[in-house]
């Protein structure tokens, strides 16, 4: 079992899934309703253009999430980032420290459920908890795509990922170093990015599945 994550799944569903075009529809519908109730003006783009595949698709185990977002911790509390060692001593400690990064409802990579939800491509500054009434999926946390760029950003330097410019506008050549100490934060990097990427050209919200 893993995260799945889609940008732009619309197309595709319409020509290939018509059960799951009405239900994301759906879901699209009331998260542009829940979100106009903060004041946020956004819809998912209708598919007034040619059919084509989805602007991403990709994913990955929910535990390379988990390292990723101890990496933004460690860096948040201005501690080394070191490779994780989740059978160690110090994993319970990283965890604990994530959930306190967490209590700050700050971080758009942190505070956001893990296996489902949005990021949308509208900057505001802090991750948004809608009531559990709109019926939005991933408890109501909705967070910005221009700001998980952001954080992408804020962590590269330290998984050895260039390049580290907030708000980079292309993905970096390379790609996870196989077997390298932070090979899993790296996968979970390179996706998250492109997803970002994917969601800022065509206006798409990254869905968490």
């Amino acid at each position: 079992m893993g995260l799945s994550i889609s940008v732009g799944m619309l197309h595709d569903q319409a020509r290939n899934d018509p059960e799951g075009y009405e239900y994301h529809r759906r879901a699209f519908d009331r998260l542009g309703a829940a979100l106009g109730t903060e004041g946020i003006d956004w819809q998912e783009p209708p598919l007034d253009g040619p059919a084509q595949d989805p602007a991403f698709s990709g994913g990955f185990p929910y535990h390379h999430l988990t390292r990723l977002r101890r990496v933004l911790a460690l860096i948040s509390r201005g501690e080394q980032v070191t490779p994780t060692e989740e059978d160690g001593a110090g994993w319970a400690r990283d965890c604990e420290l994530i959930q306190d990064e967490a209590s700050r409802f700050a971080s758009h990579l942190i505070c956001h459920a893990d296996s489902a939800g949005y990021y949308v491509p509208v900057d505001f500054e802090d991750p948004l908890f809608l009531p559990a009434d709109a019926g939005v999926a991933g408890a109501g946390m909705v967070g910005s795509t221009q700001r998980l760029l952001d954080e992408l950003a804020t962590v590269a330097t330290a998984l050895g990922i260039t390049p580290a410019e907030p708000g980079a506008a292309s993905a970096p050549a390379e790609g996870p170093v196989a077997d390298g100490p932070f090979e899993p934060e790296q996968y979970a990097w390179h996706q998250l990015h492109r997803a970002c990427l994917a969601s800022l050209a065509g206006g798409h919200a990254i869905v968490f599945h």
